[in-house]
């Protein structure tokens, strides 16, 4: 089978793509504009691997996420068996004006995990498309403007809004979309060590940390400390350090799992 030349050229640019990790964390949006919602957030170090199925303007990259993302529905837009109805916008926060995540397809297979009003919080099974710029790669992420909101996704139990994983999608005033995130809450403070720049952190089931957690907006009286080394649910909006390779989200909510 014979190659042209053009073709060789494009996939040892892919190939070069992918081999190049990422300076910063860097937001992947839904769209290859800065201006659509973010629904993941590739840390830094992280090597991107092109979409196989999908191509980019100029400046950006295509790439695929693995599910599961985690979204919102209104009420009406489940049928009797629960499932959502096909052509369904999947927001990325309880809210008709929030960022879209995807338009539910009669394929989508999807799981609900909360009720919040007139909304229904699920979990989607489904591999998606994101992008991420590649004009500006010394640049901190920019976080997404346009849509009213973190993973985050976001999340996945056990799992935030990482390389691969469901983010979510900032306000128009440019503050990031509040999801939910699961993991295990712990300490960062250790005796005789330098102080981190958050006391607390959000860790996974192999005990590596994924963010940072900001609780300051938490109430004077919740009692942060009985969370520590324990399953938690959050909510809360997730973005970049300011060293731009940590990702901290800032919580509005905890509950023990």
């Amino acid at each position: 089978m014979k190659t042209s030349l053009p073709l060789l050229a494009l996939l040892a640019f892919a190939g070069s793509l992918a081999a190049a990790p990422l300076a910063v964390t860097t937001a992947v949006h839904t769209q290859p504009s800065a201006a659509s919602p973010a629904i993941a957030f590739l840390k830094a170090g992280t090597e991107p691997v092109p979409s196989a199925g999908a191509s980019a303007p100029e400046g950006w990259l295509a790439i695929d996420l693995d599910g599961p993302f985690e979204g919102y529905v209104e009420n009406k837009d489940l049928s009797k068996d629960l499932d959502v109805k096909p052509g369904t916008s999947i927001r990325l926060a309880p809210r008709a004006d929030a960022g879209v995540l995807v338009v539910a397809t009669k394929e989508d297979k999807t799981t609900i995990t909360g009720l919040r009003g007139k909304w229904t919080q699920i979990s989607l099974q489904k591999k998606l498309t994101g992008y991420i710029s590649t004009s500006s790669p010394a640049a901190p992420a920019p976080l997404p403007v346009g849509a009213a909101p973190a993973a985050a996704a976001a999340p996945a139990p056990g799992g935030p809004a990482v390389a691969g994983q469901p983010v979510t999608s900032p306000d128009a005033g440019g503050a990031a979309l509040p999801r939910q995130f699961a993991g295990r809450f712990v300490s960062t403070r250790r005796p005789l060590a330098p102080r981190r720049p958050y006391d607390y952190a959000l860790v996974n089931e192999s005990g590596v940390r994924y963010a940072y957690l900001d609780v300051t907006r938490l109430l004077p009286t919740e009692e942060v400390s009985k969370y520590v080394d324990r399953e938690v649910l959050l909510f809360g909006a997730p973005k970049p350090a300011a060293d731009g390779k940590e990702i901290v989200v800032t919580v509005e909510t905890i509950q023990l799992r």
